[in-house]
């Protein structure tokens, strides 16, 4: 069913959008309220009228707007301070109600044990385009934990509704084409993080082809706000050159040829929801959307960077190689470069081998962008996803942070490297 005629089928739509203008011309506008902002706050916990509390939630953020860089590190140090749990009281509620049980009590322990703040930054964001104002306001949080790690604690209730907010049940996988409205694609330059979008010519080789697709998460709070994307591009086999797939001149396939979706770019959107991953949700139903429209399509690789591979190859006082000597490089790398906990040092392995995926091959002169060439010396990786296996590979990375590989990339890899790892 499509999207026009799936909506046409809601006979409660219209009421749904009438209601949401009606909440916004409750909430919108008024006369301005001098009160200092955590004067606001105490009174928006306090309310019990909903369009009051919707009014006194815009009033909160329209003023959070106009706050300098030292006002808000005062304002997130009242949420921090002075809306912060009592433990005190929790631990004479647990005492209480670890004697009998008593539902009562139990009740008390629960509003007792959740920080106040986590309530305000709920009614916060019942005012209308508050989410995306909330996760904005995180960024500042962010900047300001850098020097002030008692904030994250802050952090850490942003953290917990922002995740509950963006459930994956919430977010709308949709097709980014060159029919896109003008405000989302400028947002796909602006955001592209892994290989630059130069200009509008360059975006248009990515979107327009038959042979190439870009898939993106949004939130209804959001609509005009990609969350993450992923740019694909059909192909025959598996590509080694993230220049030849993104050339002027590609020699574009029909797609019904093609046998190989290559996720060429992942791009987080915002900054304010790091730490709340979408990327595995992302590339599993977009899989599945390209299964569904393209039965033909055998093979789910990745062609992706190695970014951390020239930063450990200077620790180790190794030189970056070139040809097959970096991909022996490239591959004991991935195979045995671990951190303290075990997990991989790379992190764009350990996205993608916690999705279920495994390593399939390396490439020199893979990528030989300015970029590329100073994180990886030019070398990119293939992660495959092998449907019937996604599962077992990612338990398997998940139990005990095991790499599964391909046979080609672990002879790459010298039987004492290997022991290392």
């Amino acid at each position: 069913m499509s999207e026009r005629s799936w909506s046409l089928s809601r006979p409660n739509i219209l009421g749904d959008l009438l209601g949401t203008l009606f909440e916004r011309r409750q909430s919108g506008g008024g006369e301005t309220d001098d009160r200092s902002i955590t004067d606001l706050c105490h009174a928006l916990l306090a309310e019990k009228a909903e369009i009051s509390g919707l009014q006194l939630a815009s009033h909160i953020l329209a003023r959070y707007g106009t706050l300098n860089g030292d006002e808000k590190t005062a304002f997130f140090e009242f949420l921090n301070d002075d809306l912060d749990i009592d433990p005190d009281e929790i631990a004479g509620l647990a005492k209480s109600y670890g004697k009998d049980r008593d539902m009562t009590v139990f009740a008390r322990l629960a509003v007792a044990a959740e920080p106040r703040r986590q309530e305000l930054l709920r009614r916060l964001n019942q005012a209308p385009g508050a989410t995306h104002e909330l996760v904005q306001m995180r960024v500042d949080l962010l900047a300001r934990v850098k020097t002030n790690p008692a904030l994250k604690r802050t952090d850490f209730d942003f953290i917990h509704l922002l995740r509950s907010w963006f459930n994956r049940g919430f977010l709308v996988l949709r097709q980014i084409n060159w029919d896109t409205s003008a405000a989302i694609l400028e947002k796909v330059i602006a955001y592209e993080a892994v290989h630059e979008i130069s200009n509008w010519d360059d975006l248009r080789r990515r979107l327009y082809p038959e042979d190439r697709r870009c898939f993106a998460f949004f939130h209804p709070a959001m609509p005009d706000e990609p969350l993450i994307f992923v740019e694909v591009a059909l192909t025959q086999g598996v590509p080694t050159s993230v220049q030849r797939v993104l050339a002027d001149d590609h020699d574009t396939i029909n797609v019904d040829d093609a046998d190989t979706a290559v996720f060429y770019s992942i791009s987080n959107c915002q900054a304010g929801l790091a730490g709340i991953s979408f990327g595995n949700s992302l590339i599993k139903q977009v899989v599945r959307e390209l299964s569904a429209d393209l039965p033909n399509l055998s093979t789910f690789v990745t062609l992706s960077p190695i970014p951390g591979l020239a930063r450990w190859l200077a620790k180790e006082g190794i030189e970056p190689a070139e040809g097959e000597a970096l991909q022996e490089q490239a591959a004991t790398y991935l195979l045995t470069a671990k951190r303290s906990n075990g997990a991989p040092f790379d992190p764009v392995a350990r996205f993608h081998l916690g999705n279920g995926a495994k390593v399939l091959a390396v490439h020199a002169g893979a990528d030989i962008s300015p970029n590329g060439m100073k994180q990886s010396a030019g070398a990119m990786v293939n992660y495959l996803y092998d449907l019937p296996n996604i599962s077992k590979y990612h338990h398997a990375f998940a139990s005990d942070q095991t790499v599964v590989a391909s046979s080609a990339v672990k002879a790459l890899v010298r039987p004492s490297e290997q022991d290392k790892g």
